[in-house]
């Protein structure tokens, strides 16, 4: 995604009791695998957090090949339908990290996954997320979709700054066409998007998912593309 040839992804883990996300690794691909713990580790492991099984210390580990942990997250490239997949993700042949890259690597049993993380110096930005707070916005609970805002797929939505909030000073809300509060940009993505939005960048931010399916965490997708005619890959 974007337009740089660079190789570095960030873990992020979910605290099922807050559902914020914070990011607690980097795994970056040059001639070598590597994973190290960073950013917001800590604070992770005071809310309970612990840290990975296949990585019980602190330091930077490396691997000739996709570390098993992480691969384990991935579809068998020998399983039946492997070629769909790819092509889902816009990949000709398989390629573990890419994959990851590209689907995130989440699981249903767990509250981790990878981001595309979103550098300086990128020129465009092309990422897929899902809103950010949007139970909380509509207070649906989970389990009230008809709470929920009215958006369909192909919509366009509006992104607004909002520096005096609280919890992040980078926040990005999310807002319908008509001006109603959706959400938010995930904390991981918006000091990047923030700053682009500040210096005046064009963008597009279109409805790619809507799911109804009770007690979801996330239920609308969204792409956020800056400049507005970014491509995808």
């Amino acid at each position: 995604m974007g337009d740089l040839n660079r190789n570095i992804l960030y873990l992020i883990w979910k605290d099922p009791r807050s559902r914020s996300n914070y990011i607690i690794g980097k795994l970056a691909r040059e001639k070598t695998y590597t994973f190290e713990y960073c950013g917001e580790y800590e604070k992770a492991l005071e809310l309970g957090w612990k840290l990975l099984d296949a990585f019980p210390d602190i330091k930077k580990y490396e691997s000739d090949t996709l570390f098993a942990a992480f691969s384990a997250r991935l579809p068998d490239p020998k399983r039946r339908g492997i070629e769909e997949i790819l092509k889902k993700y816009d990949l000709t042949e398989y390629d573990g990290y890419e994959l990851l890259k590209r689907s995130t690597g989440k699981l249903p049993i767990d509250t981790y996954e990878f981001i595309d993380p979103i550098l300086q110096e990128e020129k465009t930005v092309v990422r897929e997320f899902y809103i950010v707070g949007i139970r909380h916005q509509a207070k649906c609970k989970g389990d009230n979709c008809d709470r929920l805002p009215d958006v369909k797929v192909h919509d366009e939505l509006i992104l607004c700054r909002e520096p005096e909030n609280e919890y992040d000073e980078y926040a990005v809300k999310i807002l319908s066409c008509d001006g109603e509060v959706l959400g938010y940009v995930p904390r991981y993505y918006s000091e990047g998007v923030f700053d682009r939005l500040t210096k005046g960048s064009s963008y597009s931010c279109e409805v790619v998912e809507v799911s109804d399916v009770k007690n979801c965490e996330c239920c609308v997708k969204v792409v956020l593309r800056i400049p507005k005619d970014a491509t995808r890959y």
